[in-house]
């Protein structure tokens, strides 16, 4: 399992998903600013993983802190719950466990906790939130497996594997969850312009794992589609609306509609922390605009005219119409998904337990 993120004496390491596949290089995060520059540069990526990075800023933040009482503690808290909160809009992991840290803090400090046993308490609740994604994980891998044929072949988007979360992954974990159940896999990996997360991030991963893996350009995928080359899709999600319209890297809805047409099963792999009840549909998940060197150039190649106008919208929202299931830690959930959902045990339940 790739160590996507972890302590390091009082340090944060991850690995630097940008320089992948060609170096594999580590950054250390020794301040929540630092943390929040990975978040927002992409140094780390992926829901999940975005997710547990922030709940471990915050302790990071936390245990940095040079204030001797609770006031002074409780203000730097929320600035920096605050910051990260500004990184990236659309992935509600994100969310979700600045509000968990909250939570922690808040019981802490309704208990009389000093400053010190605050920090001790963000520091356990951080590393509960990593050790519970690996778990989520591996239980949407034995939960997926079981949707996939003794011998499949499998399209997916974007990476939604070990680098995406703290660990295994969660459409690549629905891959590798049927590799160990003793399916037969072979993986086709969209390339997942214009940042290249399947070519770079999907096919270095499977491949350090011995999974049959193909690279194609993401045009090609209809191509392959019709040719018949293509028994399901799996990819991951950023945000998943209470009706089932989900977020994922932009593409996803292109792959789902023509998944549709060829009458391929497509599903959703996704932490429940992933599900956001709050928002009704996908017209209400915000949509981050990227940078338009990301379009324009590869690494420092420049591809494009300068001056050209771009759009680089990092994500696109896919109907509830177009999906088969949902698959999280907590089961397999299907159409109608206002209903399934609904039990999934997600964002408004966590927020109120």
């Amino acid at each position: 399992m790739l160590p996507t993120i972890a302590w390091q004496g009082d340090d944060i390491v991850m690995v630097d998903q940008r320089k992948l596949p060609a170096d594999e290089i580590y950054v250390t995060c020794k301040n929540v600013n630092d943390i929040a520059k990975a978040i927002k540069t992409m140094v780390i990526r992926g829901a999940p993983a975005i997710g547990v990075c922030a709940a471990m800023g915050l302790a990071l933040g936390a245990a940095r802190s040079k204030a001797t009482g609770t006031k002074q503690f409780t203000t730097e808290f929320q600035k920096n719950c605050e910051l990260l909160g500004a990184t990236r809009p659309t992935a509600v992991n994100l969310f979700w466990a600045i509000e968990r840290m909250k939570r922690a803090f808040s019981a802490g400090a309704l208990a009389g906790e000093s400053v010190q046993d605050l920090k001790h308490r963000l520091r356990t609740e951080a590393d509960r939130i990593h050790d519970e994604d690996v778990a989520s994980c591996r239980a949407i891998g034995v939960n997926g497996a079981a949707l996939v044929p003794a011998e499949a072949s499998i399209l997916t988007h974007c990476n939604a594997g070990a680098l995406a979360t703290a660990g295994y992954g969660t459409a690549l974990g629905v891959i590798r969850g049927a590799v160990e159940a003793g399916r037969k896999v072979r993986v086709l990996a969209d390339e997942t312009r214009p940042f290249l997360q399947g070519a770079r991030l999907t096919a270095w991963e499977l491949m350090k794992d011995g999974i049959d893996t193909t690279v194609i350009t993401d045009n090609m995928a209809g191509a392959i589609m019709k040719a018949g080359d293509v028994d399901l899709v799996v990819v991951g999600a950023d945000r998943i609306a209470a009706n089932g319209d989900f977020a994922n890297k932009i593409g996803t809805y292109t792959v789902a509609v023509l998944a549709k047409e060829h009458g391929i099963p497509f599903y959703v792999a996704a932490p429940s922390s992933t599900i956001d009840l709050a928002t009704s549909t996908g017209d209400g998940i915000p949509i981050e605009e990227r940078h338009a060197k990301e379009v324009t150039h590869v690494g420092s190649t420049q591809i494009a005219p300068e001056g050209a106008q771009v759009r680089n919208p990092s994500f696109d929202v896919t109907p509830h119409k177009y999906v088969t299931a949902i698959i999280t830690e907590r089961g397999v959930w299907k159409p109608p998904f206002i209903e399934s959902l609904a039990n999934a045990g997600t964002w408004d339940r966590d927020l109120v337990r």
